[in-house]
């Protein structure tokens, strides 16, 4: 960040509301917009939303940057790496073309910013700390796409294998969508090019499916939300690619610590719970799995916006303001490292991976806050596919020691 001028201004920290430093945002100087935070802290913090506004403002048009160098296509197949020159954290590459964009029928109600990619609904959003509750009609209709959107998940995860591409989970996730009248929410949402995310191995969050062959040995996240009836539905997991993944003693420790971390963080909501609270549950199984909490994105509020207040963040001793109240629906989607939490954007502005290369594991629900509890919207259905095992021993490699027998496509 930038030290600019120190006229007091208000930080633009969603959950924060104290007077601004003089720290503002580069990337938001580059494209000439004023943004000032309080602090580093809350800067990143709010970054997986702020971000977004510099796709929205600095080039509507734009889907996805445009290398001014590009590996040369293969001869046998045409692909490319779009970012040759770019200094990669591990062994992951993006193999593009992409195809081209898929398109939802006219029928079926698309969200605000289906058409330009700018959410405007999100950016006018008056009430920053301000936390919707639902009335019943409204949780009903959370429900329902919040079902729908676990229909889906299951339909791709049912699908992933060795030999497989990203973009092929991404046309079954879009064709689901629509069988279902429903508009995957991350199309076009702040110019993002697909209809579901797909992030494998060092990808934390936000990968594009791509026409990379998934590998033996991967452990691929995907991330689904669906637009039904004015309302979204947000979920993920992470699945093991092929018996080699489900043989990796490292591979299932960070999947089986990040599947726990949101178990257990689920347990205490109720009424009366504190936002900054499921970051001290999450953070204090990770470390006890010997794994890191991923600090820059963090779970969101979620109702007719895809995303809004409150913020819940992962890790311990955050600052996130708010209480939860029977009515109010939010994700927690706990990041999970084997290494550092640090993370790092590759040049097409979403794929956040992290810094040293190190695998990472991701599992969400969105949830509604119950008179005595909480109802986990997205709760996994008696057939879906995936679910826990066992960590395989690490002298061996024998995955014979899984607690339940998983789809051998998931």
């Amino acid at each position: 960040m930038t030290v600019h001028d120190t006229t007091p201004r208000k930080c633009l920290g969603k959950d924060c509301g104290k007077d601004a430093s003089a720290l503002q945002c580069p990337n938001c100087q580059k494209i000439g917009k004023e943004s000032y935070f309080c602090s580093q802290d809350c800067f990143k913090r709010n970054w997986s939303e702020h971000k977004a506004l510099h796709k929205s403002q600095s080039n509507p048009l734009r889907n996805i940057i445009t290398p001014k160098v590009v590996s040369k296509p293969d001869p046998a197949t045409g692909h490319f790496n779009p970012f040759p020159t770019f200094p990669f954290t591990g062994s992951l590459r993006p193999v593009y073309p992409l195809s081209p964009k898929r398109e939802v029928p006219t029928k079926i109600q698309h969200p605000d910013y289906a058409k330009d990619g700018i959410p405007r609904s999100e950016q006018v959003f008056v009430g920053r700390n301000k936390i919707t509750i639902l009335d019943k009609k409204q949780q009903d209709g959370m429900r329902k796409v919040c079902r729908l959107a676990r229909e889906v998940l299951d339909i791709a995860a049912k699908e992933v294998r060795p030999g497989i591409t990203t973009d092929y989970l991404d046309e079954i996730v879009h064709k689901a969508c629509l069988e279902r009248d429903s508009y995957p929410s991350p199309l076009n949402y702040c110019h993002f090019p697909k209809s579901v995310c797909t992030s494998p191995n060092e990808v934390i969050c936000h990968g594009i499916p791509d026409q990379r062959l998934l590998q033996d040995g991967d452990i691929l996240n995907i991330d689904v939300t669906l637009y039904h009836g004015g309302f979204h539905g947000d979920l993920n997991e992470t699945y093991y690619v092929g018996s080699k993944a489900k043989a990796d003693p490292e591979s299932v420790r960070v999947v089986e610590c990040a599947r726990e971390c949101l178990d257990e963080s689920i347990k205490i909501v109720k009424p009366g719970m504190l936002f900054r609270d499921p970051g001290t549950v999450i953070e204090k199984h990770a470390k006890s799995r010997n794994c890191s909490v991923i600090r820059t994105y963090c779970g969101h509020g979620i109702n007719q916006l895809f995303h809004c207040a409150p913020n819940v963040p992962h890790y311990a001793k955050n600052k996130a303001v708010g209480v939860a109240k029977p009515g109010m629906c939010f994700t927690i989607e706990p990041m999970i490292s084997l290494g550092t939490h640090k993370d790092k954007t590759w040049p097409d502005d979403w794929t956040s991976v992290t810094q040293d290369g190190t695998r990472t594991a991701q599992f969400e629900h969105t949830l509604l806050v119950t008179e005595d509890g909480v109802e986990v919207l997205t709760a996994r259905l008696p057939d879906s596919p995936g679910g826990p095992i066992s960590t395989p021993s690490a002298s061996n490699g024998d995955s014979s020691k899984e607690s339940e027998a998983p789809s051998s496509n998931a």
